[in-house]
């Protein structure tokens, strides 16, 4: 199949503080601990193997076998949660939040790049053993983010009261949508399969993690994937201690309080993603979702009448830890200390906040893990394909904004020569003749001299912009076409894994769809790849 790979500080769409990772800048080494390659995942694994408990491995393997009683699934993923007891066992993680119908497309790139690199390690560690997980958001709150898909042209939503976790939420109301979903689907056999895989997942389970958790593991449970739940008693027992000690010693925000002022000090062009609080933690029940705030030896759960003094705080993180939440700093943490894992798999924005937390890591003698950049992908039909090739696009020329792909395409295709800048090299050239006449005579005529010029080349330039706009309309056909392309593969002007859903490819190609990702994406390969399918 054609494929191309563009570097990624090439295509515009990822920040600078991401592409100089990528880069390996010398000025970015003491924000992580190593570079995603297969010789560094040796030293990893070590590093990991002599820090984790095989108390905490038969907890988590406990805790996900329970999760999956209700859930068929398939033998190697059973092979997986089992292994996890094992010490020659490490994960891969990726974590996303409970997005309707997997939400944008970039669901799937994440899960295939964490399992394709679990089957990379074997290759290369085959004394190990390597289990992807998918770490789901249950905890989060912004349902607004979560709450819709986008398929073609249409908004799918699912419009509803939430309060506190979205995990705990019911399904209730979504037959609605699947009823609205379906009428667009059509009667084609994926069609039906898709309205099937929908009821199945949020029709038939009660709580939008069960849901989420079905869909997962019927994309992918042939795959060994294990989906894991962390909002879990006993897996928020293993992490009393860093409880504990966040709030005594607000850790998390010394720590990144300080590396967010290195960060800056760095380049004004790294985004700080996430600013620290003195408590990262929430506190949670079944309708609540409030942080947790100190005044005067004193701790209050905002917007309600919960309060302790810090004997009282001690003793309900040690009854009840499942009602301590950790927050963005906070929840890598969390996954570090409860998973044997080797990697994090995560895309731009949530690369540069772990970029924020190696010294929080290093202060709670936590394992930093490598930090993967998920794959990319622009998915192109072959139709799609055949015009771009007939119009002459090569695929760099697509991650344009749209009025620079305009401008480049109408000067290739036009049949006169829109550039000026021979005639202002020449017109440069003219004036550095008048500036040596000028310094023989009067000082006061080379400002003369300067203000001609300045207003010779910007008469240059206007006519420049005249012309390009005679053109466009001229080829206004041609520049209906390209733009009409560009908008297909880039819709809203954005990337299209950002805003397409999984279902509006399943719908062209079923089955084919899920098994051609894997053949092509390879974690390591460092490159935005473009497909055509």
């Amino acid at each position: 199949m054609p494929k191309d790979f563009i570097p990624f500080k090439d295509t515009g769409y990822f920040s600078s503080l991401i592409c100089d990772y990528l880069d390996e800048k010398e000025d970015l080494k003491q924000f992580y601990s190593r570079i995603p390659n297969i010789e560094n995942f040796r030293d990893q694994i070590y590093e990991k193997k002599n820090s984790f408990s095989k108390e905490h491995r038969e907890v988590i393997k406990d805790v996900i076998k329970n999760q999956y009683q209700k859930i068929d699934t398939s033998e190697l993923t059973k092979k997986n949660i089992d292994a996890l007891a094992k010490e020659s066992t490490f994960t891969v993680t990726t974590g996303h939040q409970l997005n309707l119908f997997t939400g944008p497309l970039y669901f799937l790139y994440k899960i295939i790049s964490t399992i394709n690199l679990t089957k990379e390690l074997k290759l290369n560690f085959p004394d190990f053993n390597f289990v992807p997980v998918y770490w789901m958001a249950t905890e989060d709150h912004d349902f607004d983010e979560i709450n819709f898909f986008n398929f073609q042209d249409i908004k799918v939503s699912w419009n509803r009261e939430s309060n506190g976790v979205v995990g705990k939420l019911s399904t209730e109301g979504l037959d609605e949508v699947l009823q609205v979903f379906s009428e667009k689907l059509g009667t084609s056999p994926n069609a039906k399969s898709i309205t099937e895989l929908f009821r199945n997942s949020y029709v038939q389970n009660h709580t939008l993690t069960d849901a989420t958790r079905y869909l997962a593991n019927e994309l992918f449970s042939e795959y060994g994937l294990v989906i894991l739940d962390a909002d879990n008693k006993d897996l928020k027992k293993l992490f009393i201690p860093y409880i504990q000690r966040e709030i005594k010693e607000h850790i998390s925000f010394k720590k990144v309080s300080k590396a967010n002022i290195k960060l800056n000090k760095k380049s004004e062009a790294y985004p700080i993603q996430v600013n620290p609080r003195e408590i990262n933690l929430f506190y949670i029940t079944d309708k609540l979702r409030e942080r947790i705030v100190e005044k005067d030896g004193f701790y209050k759960v905002l917007n309600s009448e919960i309060s302790w003094n810090e004997q009282e705080l001690f003793n309900e993180i040690n009854i009840h830890p499942e009602r301590f939440s950790p927050n963005v700093l906070m929840r890598p943490l969390y996954q570090e200390v409860i998973l044997p894992n080797l990697c994090y798999i995560g895309g731009g924005g949530e690369l540069s906040y772990w970029l924020q937390l190696k010294s929080t890591f290093d202060a709670f003698s936590v394992s930093f893990p490598v930090l993967l950049l998920r794959n990319s992908v622009l998915l192109k039909s072959t139709k799609q394909s055949e015009k771009l090739k007939k119009l002459e696009i090569e695929n760099i020329d697509l991650f344009l904004d749209k009025n620079s792909f305009i401008n480049k395409k109408v000067r290739s295709i036009s049949n006169i020569d829109i550039d000026f800048s021979m005639q202002k090299e020449l017109l440069e050239k003219q004036f550095k003749d008048l500036y040596l006449l000028a310094k023989k005579t009067d000082k006061s005529f080379l400002g003369a001299v300067s203000a001609q010029e300045r207003k010779q080349i910007k008469g240059l330039e206007k006519l420049e912009k005249r012309l390009l706009k005679a053109q466009k309309k001229k080829l206004a056909d041609h520049v209906s076409r390209i733009t009409d392309i560009q908008n297909q593969l880039f819709p809203n002007q954005t990337l299209q894994e950002r805003v397409a859903n999984f279902s509006e490819f399943y719908l062209a190609y079923g089955d084919r769809l899920i098994p051609f990702l894997f053949k092509h994406l390879h974690p390591l390969q460092g490159d935005f790849l473009v497909l055509s399918l």
